[in-house]
This record gives C-alpha cells, structure tokens and sequence, in this order.
C-alpha cells in the first residue's frame, strides 16, 4: 500500500512518500505509525483512501492510496 504524506506530517515521518505492509483497517494503520512517530500524536490530520476523506475506520485493500494530510484552516 502506498502512504502518501503532506505539509507539516513530512518533518515529523520524514518522507512524503512510504510503502507500507497492507494494515487492516485505518485504525490499525494510525496505531502502528503513532508507534513509529510518537509526535504524530499531537498534531491533527485527515485520512484519505483513493483521493477519498474519511473519517473513523475503514478498511483498506491491497493497491489503495493512503494520503496524510495536515488539519488546515481557511479564511
């Protein structure tokens, strides 16, 4: 599965781009990178599966697109 990672989540995973190990769902996948990244707990971001925003867990499939985006603010 690809991870794609964004804005200010690039200086704390150090990278834009990782291929990861297919989680289960996008729960099991937040778990394993706050073990990874401890810091990413305490900054807000969103999930996209497939360019699609998501909210709570949803399962992943071999092949989608996991994008990590920063919370952001208009105005």
């Amino acid at each position: 599965m690809e991870l794609l990672i964004f804005g200010s989540l690039t200086d704390i995973i150090g990278t834009n781009k990782q291929v990861i190990d297919n989680p289960v769902d996008t729960e099991m996948l937040k778990a394993s990178l706050l073990q990874q990244y401890p810091s990413l707990g305490q900054v807000p971001y969103f999930v996209a599966i497939n360019k699609t925003m998501v909210q709570g867990n949803h399962p992943l499939q071999e092949g989608d697109v996991v994008a990590l985006m920063p919370a952001f603010s208009g105005g």
